[in-house]
Order: C-alpha cells, then structure tokens, then sequence
C-alpha cells in the first residue's frame, strides 16, 4: 500500500486540534440553479460531487501511525473508503437561504472530522427557492495550506473534472530521518559516504542556526503576559458563528493604483478600519495596543504545482486600529508590509511554522499541548488571503456566485478572516469564537463601510459593492 509520511507542519497541525479547537480548513460555495437540459432531467448534484470527489486521490487517504520514524504518522490509501461517509445532502427551509447556510455551516464547523477516515467532509446544501444550493467543504489543515485545499477543492468543478487525467500511481516517500540511508531498518547498506557526511552535518548546523534565529524571534515578539486583545479574546466555548461580506474588486484596485502598495494591502487596511469601528459600535474603549494579525505566507514558489501538505511561513502586523484616519490606516499597513517582504516569509517570529521543520516527530506527538496555547503569545487574530483560478467555475452546469473561505481558529483566538477574489468580487468569511463575538454580522457589515471611506461610491454604485 502506497503511503507518505507527514510532513513536519502536517503532523503538528495533526495534533494540535482539540474538540472545541477543530484544526479544519472550509470553503462555503454559492452555486445558480442548475440548467435543465432540452428534453433531458438535470444532472444530480449529490451524486456528481460523490463521483468527483472520489476521483481525487488525496481524499481517498487517511492518517495512520508509524512505527519509523517514533512518533510519525503517514497518510495512506483507506482500503474501506466510501465516499458517502464524507459526502452528505442537507435540505434547509429556503425562506432565508443565505442566513440559513451561514447558520448551518457555523454549526458544521464546530464538529472535527472523523480522525480515522480520510479527515474531509463535502455537504451539499438545499431548498433555495429558486433552485440555487450551496457546498460546504471542511478540509483538515494536515492535508492541505490553503492553496493546496483549493487544488484539491476544485476537483468537484466542471471545468477541473473535465481535463483531469487519470492519476499516475505515485511513488512512497520515504520517512523523513537525520541522515540519508536510515530511514529503515532495511536500508542500512546505503550509508553515505565521508564526505556526503560531512555536507549532511554542515547543511543541519545551518537548520539549527535559523531555527534558533527564529526562536529567539518569537520570543522577543511574544507578549508574556499572554493577554489578546481585550475584545479579542476567547475562552474555548467551542462555539462557532459565521458571517460574509462581499467588496468590489475593482474598487479594492482603484485604491491601490491611488495610494500605491497591493490589493491585500488595502484589503488589511479595510480589516482594521472595520475593527476599529466594531469597537465604537459595540461602545468598548480601543485596544492600548493594535491588535496583531498573523498574516500566512505561501512558501511555494509562483507557478510551482502545489504540492502535498503545508508549506506555509507568516508576517506578524500590528492592524493599526488606533489610527482614526482611513488614509494613514492604509499607509501604516503598506509600511509595515513592506518591511515583512524586505525581511522574507524566512526570518522574524512571523515565521514560527518554520520551527516544525526542525522538531522530531516525537516533539509534536507530546509537546502538542503545551504548544497549542502558544498563538496567543504572538497574535491576536489570523488574516489570510486564499487564490481562486480566475476562470470561471461551475458545477453540474450550475454557475459558481460566491465562495467564502473559512479558516481555522487557534487556541485563544476568537476571530479568522479569511480573503478570496473571484469573478470581480472579494468573498470574506468570517469565523469566530461565538461567545467571544456575537455580534459578528455587525464586524462584515464594517468591512464594506470602511472600503467606502477608502474609496467613496461613485453616482449610482451600490456601496461596497
């Protein structure tokens, strides 16, 4: 049977999950009723997303420990997959279908995936009265970064199930291990030679010298005192509560061309802006510190295939939420981003993820509990942008409207936003703790409210849209 050992980041987001902190990404897809053929019946939704999904190899595989490396766990083909386990049909009353989703998917989020199957869940939502239904799609974040989840997400796509080839059977990796030749028992013969020894030495002293770099960078950028955010901070409820809000794409552009810098610098402004006004709505006195964002760095190389499992590193940004003007908001942003990229996704304690590289799989197996209260020490709440292909995308002939990417939250967190372009549009998903923050409508509302003072409706516009 083909298997392939975790990777570090992999395993370590393996066993950080708890029950009330689920380590799943998701995906909340808007889809147009589907067209009914001339003299022929439309094409079943639950059984074409069954059919695809089962043609994804990556979904066919489970988590299974290991004996070699101690501690490691690698993915395998489950020999008893059956896809109806993961795939499921949920009929909703209609009379509020977009609420009604949101709802659902808030309450579906909450539950971890079956850890002794392939860890994803795919729902298909109903009862639209106009025929339009929605796929919540939950993917655990040991299989996929965000780009990665969208390669394999987009499987289910008419377009991505048209031109996919039959798949090739890959070949095992090998166990990750110090040296070369000892992955096994049984390749003891292969033992490299002096001076490949050498080099292998040489190349882990340089491992060891960046992980203690970033270490003793986390540890300056970590707040001791372990406090978030005052109006950020959660107590494990385990609840959780969804929102979405939609911003035009062209106005975000229209911005950026203005004031120079990138979309998702304008897009991070937006965030802060829309922070600092939740804070007044709500009647709480502004943070004394700007909250921090951990904002994830793709560590894949542009044009590169997105390969198996996580490759992710991060900045750390102060949202300047106590800066009452839009304009200054937005240069902060650019300025402090502009240092993250001059540094690299390599240095600074935004790059912590990098440290799983460097822990044997023995560390991630038992430090995992101590470590899954580390995020509040380094931030207060994740923002993350997730790349959509630009063509566009449907399903049983059905058009793709919207897709509002759900991120995880970690231990002490209480807010995720999640960012994804599409067809003109930026969808924002929403995720937060929902005792910590139950007004979260109000918090997407904010975000089109601020993209307005950004850049002012013109005659006849809809505002943020």
């Amino acid at each position: 049977m083909t298997t392939e050992l975790l990777a570090p980041l992999d395993l370590a987001f393996w066993h950080l999950e708890s029950a009330t902190h689920p380590l799943h990404l998701g995906a909340l897809a808007h889809f147009g009723p589907v067209p009914a053929p001339p003299g022929d019946e439309p094409p079943d939704v639950l059984e074409l997303l069954a059919r695809r999904a089962a043609a994804v190899p990556r979904l066919r595989m489970r988590v299974r420990d290991v004996l070699i490396p101690v501690g490691g766990a690698a993915w395998s083909a489950d020999p008893d997959f059956d896809v109806r386990r993961h795939v499921r049909e949920i009929t909703l009353p209609g009379a509020d279908f977009p609420a009604e989703t949101a709802r659902l998917a808030a309450e579906l989020m909450e539950r971890p995936v079956e850890r002794g199957l392939p860890p994803w869940e795919m729902y298909l939502l109903s009862g639209a009265p106009d025929g339009s239904f929605a796929v919540l799609v939950k993917l655990h974040h040991a299989l996929a970064d965000g780009m990665r989840a969208v390669a394999i997400g987009a499987g289910i796509f008419d377009e991505i199930a048209a031109g996919r080839r039959p798949a090739r059977r890959s070949r095992p990796v090998p166990p990750r291990s110090p040296l070369p030749g000892l992955s096994s028992l049984s390749s003891l013969s292969g033992l490299p030679g002096p001076g490949r020894l050498l080099d292998i030495a040489r190349d882990r002293l340089g491992d060891l010298g960046r992980a203690v770099e970033v270490g003793a960078s986390v540890v300056r950028a970590s707040r001791l005192d372990g406090r978030p955010t005052a109006a950020l901070a959660a107590h494990s409820s385990g609840t959780r509560r969804i929102a979405t809000a939609t911003l035009s794409l062209d106005r975000v552009h229209r911005v950026r061309r203005t004031t120079g810098g990138t979309a998702n610098d304008v897009l991070l402004a937006v965030v802060a802006g829309a922070l600092r006004r939740w804070f007044d709505e709500r009647g709480l006195p502004l943070p004394g510190a700007d909250p921090r964002a951990l904002v994830p760095v793709s560590r894949r190389r542009p044009g590169a295939p997105p390969g198996p499992g996580n490759s992710l590193s991060g900045y750390l940004l102060d949202l300047p939420v106590t800066e009452p003007d839009p304009a200054a908001r937005l240069a902060a942003v650019r300025r402090a981003m502009d240092r993250n990229k001059a540094a690299g996704p390599f240095r600074g304690a935004g790059a912590v993820a990098l440290l799983a590289d460097q822990l044997p799989p023995l560390a991630h197996r038992f430090g995992a509990p101590f470590a899954s209260g580390a995020a509040r020490l380094l931030f207060d709440l994740l923002v993350t942008q997730v790349p959509l292909p630009r063509s566009a995308l449907s399903l049983g002939g059905a058009p793709l409207r919207a897709l509002f990417p759900m991120a995880p939250l970690a231990r002490g967190q209480s807010l995720a936003v999640a960012m994804s372009p599409y067809d003109g549009r930026v969808h924002i998903g929403l995720v937060a703790d929902g005792a910590a923050v139950p007004d979260l409508d109000a918090l997407a509302a904010a975000l089109t409210a601020e993209l307005d003072l950004l850049d002012p409706p013109e005659r006849g516009e809809e505002p943020g849209a």
